[in-house]
């Protein structure tokens, strides 16, 4: 029986068990109880100690743990035995997926007294019982929410559907209902902007959202998605109170960060505001005027797309942002007009529209006048132009709002050198590197063709597609094709897709999981993607023994966050901004290929300034893991046919 720190068992008077020596025995019993019996692994027992030891200090660190080391249980058995309340957070559903459905079951059977765990996603994931009472009383519900002028509608059927999945559902989780488009779950759901509380709304007793945080209160381990986490930072009380916190791929916290802290005003969000305040407005001057206010925005912002504005607002731009504040204004206004003793139904919506107002309202106003630590853009698509504010580092605000308030464990399979600076984590927080446990020596090849044109030159699309397609038939197909940008993808598609005979999967014909299950069933296929597969995708076996990767992935030199970036660092920028993202980047694509001990094959760069720059290619290199390299294409096809004989 595995004894949890501080359980019955500890009977008071005597000796205190020591978190980290108890972590490690208790990892030993885990990994026998493994199915099919685990291995011992050294790496993460490492990394297991050294969390163990910043949870009993309540302090911090930070570990890089390869693929393959089991950095789930590392971090999970010392969590468990502690007994605090922990948070994780990850960005990738499949973790969250793997924690909550095979994880912490699995340790629940093990450590005595279990472990009581929850999953709590932001408020727009779960069912809202009163829009759905709203929906069924109002067959005129479809609104047009988006700008392409299609209606979302809910007929008799769905609706019925929805309601005996409100009475059975155990969570009320959008996730049970895969086949109801975006669309329609917008009718039937509120964003934390809208939601006016349970004690505000006349089904609050009931409320599905709030059942799912009473569960997560209630629970020890609490399992959450990066951004949701990032806005508890920002916010608080999102979030059930916790005394410790886990961010799993934690490469992704400075950008989600970065994201949760900013500000955005745009045409579709102020038409999604004035056509809520039409659901209990009658008259319409107050909604018709932030109406042409969104048009008046659209006008003022389309042609500014992907501009930084180093000095504010224009003095027109400004005037168009004050006259559309007064249109906002005038709507809250008349919502608040709505008599109180209005039906409930009315109220309720009164209640929403005012929530949403208000909070675009506050975002106007810091857009409108950006503080000097913000950056202030113009984003795409054309459609819908928006104007960004934010922040160009999270350091203070993640030292003062996370850091100073609870201890942090912080891993990633990929980290950057600098990731504690950037973070904002205290400058003596432990750093380590475990490892990973793969023979990538033995069982993978790099493979980099020197003679190609620089990516930047004349010549370098043909050799590249011919390149990839000579890999691409000595594989036999089995090929993740990882692109750095949605042009070169889709080119590459159209130029082999005649030339191979095997099927060929490509980003944007379908959900990212169904292209996934497409390419892992198929073993002779090709699966083209960007920037969304180069992380978080786990494609063990034989399906997948070649990753081609067109070019070093630096990142874009016009975007405006990480110009200002650039522009703080000085001449360093390179070193400090653009070499560790394409650095980190980089090593997830990479990363794909050997996800199980027995997986073998080619990781191909075609870009040949990872073999040539003598300027940083061995920073590059050497965030890779340790493979054999090659210059020549004869030796990564010798291995290729070798795996597509056998």
């Amino acid at each position: 029986m595995v004894v949890r720190i501080g359980s019955a068992d500890n009977r008071p008077g005597e000796a205190s068990v020591d978190l980290a020596e108890q972590t490690l025995v208790t990892l030993d019993e885990v990994t026998v109880a493994l199915p099919g019996g685990g291995e011992r692994r050294e790496g993460q027992r490492e990394m297991a100690r050294a969390v163990a030891e910043a949870i009993q200090t309540d302090g911090h660190v930070v570990v890089q743990a390869g693929t393959g080391t089991g950095k789930s249980l590392a971090y999970l058995v010392p969590v468990a035995l502690a007994g605090k309340t922990t948070i994780i957070a990850t960005a990738t559903k499949a973790l969250q997926d793997q924690l909550a459905g095979k994880d912490l079951p699995f340790l629940n059977e093990l450590v005595d007294g279990g472990v009581n765990f929850a999953v709590l996603k932001g408020r727009s994931n779960y069912l809202c019982l009163q829009r759905l009472n709203e929906a069924e009383a109002d067959d005129r519900l479809g609104l047009d929410l988006d700008n392409d002028k299609k209606k979302a509608s809910l007929d008799s059927d769905l609706l019925n559907r929805l309601r005996v999945f409100a009475a059975e559902t155990e969570t009320g989780d959008r996730t049970e209902l895969p086949d109801v488009d975006d669309r329609t779950w917008r009718l039937v759901s509120v964003g934390r902007d809208e939601c006016p509380g349970a004690g505000r709304c006349p089904v609050g007793d009931d409320c599905l959202a709030e059942r799912a945080r009473r569960k997560a209160a209630a629970a020890d381990i609490i399992v959450v998605n990066l951004h949701l986490y990032a806005i508890e930072v920002m916010v608080e009380g999102i979030l059930p109170e916790h005394d410790l916190v886990v961010i799993d791929e934690a490469h992704q916290l400075e950008d989600i960060m970065s994201e949760a802290a900013g500000r955005t005003i745009s045409p579709v969000r102020l038409q999604q505001a004035a056509r809520a305040a039409s659901a209990v407005l009658v008259d319409r001057d107050a909604t018709g005027g932030v109406e042409e206010a969104a048009t008046l925005l659209h006008a003022g912002l389309e042609s500014m797309i992907g501009e930084r504005l180093i000095d504010g607002l224009d003095d027109e731009t400004g005037q168009t942002i004050d006259v559309i504040r007064g249109r906002v204004d005038q709507l809250l206004n008349a919502l608040r007009s709505v008599p109180k003793d209005a039906p409930a139904d009315a109220a309720a919506k009164a209640l929403r529209a005012r929530q949403g107002v208000t909070s675009l309202l506050d975002d106007i106003d810091y857009v409108r006048w950006p503080i000097d630590d913000e950056v202030l853009w113009v984003d795409g698509p054309t459609s819908n132009p928006s104007l960004r504010s934010t922040p160009v580092a999270v350091d203070k605000i993640l030292a003062e709002k996370l850091w100073a308030k609870r201890p942090g464990i912080l891993t990633s399979a990929t980290l950057s050198p600098q990731i504690s600076s950037l973070l904002g984590l205290p400058k003596k927080t432990p750093t380590l590197d475990v490892g990973s446990p793969f023979d990538y020596e033995k069982n993978a090849l790099l493979y980099c063709p020197t003679d190609l044109p620089d990516p930047r030159a004349e010549g370098h699309r043909d050799a590249r597609l011919a390149e990839l397609e000579a890999l691409v038939v000595a594989a036999g197909g089995r090929t993740l094709a990882l692109f750095t940008s949605w042009s070169a993808m889709r080119d590459a598609a159209a130029h082999l897709e005649s030339r191979l005979p095997w099927n060929l999967h490509v980003q944007g014909e379908g959900s990212k999981m169904a292209l996934l299950e497409s390419f892992i069933e198929d073993d002779e296929s090709c699966l083209f993607a960007t920037m969304s597969f180069w992380q978080g995708v786990d494609i063990p076996g034989s399906t997948c023994n070649l990753v081609v990767i067109d070019r070093l992935p630096f990142p874009r030199p016009d975007d405006p966050v990480l110009q200002a970036r650039r522009e703080r660092a000085g001449g360093a920028a390179f070193r400090v901004i653009d070499l560790p993202r394409a650095a980190t980047m980089l090593a997830q694509g990479a990363g794909r290929l050997i996800r199980s001990s027995s997986d073998r094959g080619v990781v191909a760069v075609l870009d040949p300034r990872l073999a040539t720059s003598r300027s940083y290619r061995w920073d590059l290199i050497n965030a890779l893991p340790p493979m054999r390299r090659t210059k020549d294409r004869a030796d990564a096809e010798a291995l290729l046919r070798e795996l597509r004989d056998t």
